[in-house]
């Protein structure tokens, strides 16, 4: 058996899949449950990939844990003086 990934307009994936249902004995339709509960899935994991990619080569600079909340707190100081 083959295995092939179909990209398929949604307004004719039914039609598709009534299509596929007389060849029942020859196809199986597996959904991608990745994708039907994020459309973008791979898209986004591509891109944190690149962006571990470029952390781990040094391209992008950690920001260290004290200074994220240092800026967090400063931010959060205007709206209490304000």
């Amino acid at each position: 058996m083959q295995t092939f990934t179909l990209e398929v307009q949604d307004s004719f994936v039914p039609n598709f899949l009534d299509y596929l249902k007389q060849f029942k004995n020859e196809v199986t339709v597996h959904k991608d449950k990745n994708i039907e509960s994020d459309p973008n899935f791979y898209e986004r994991q591509k891109e944190l990939q690149q962006i571990r990619d470029d952390i781990k080569s040094g391209k992008i600079d950690m920001v260290p844990h004290e200074d994220i909340w240092g800026n967090i707190k400063k931010h959060l100081n205007t709206f209490e003086n304000n």
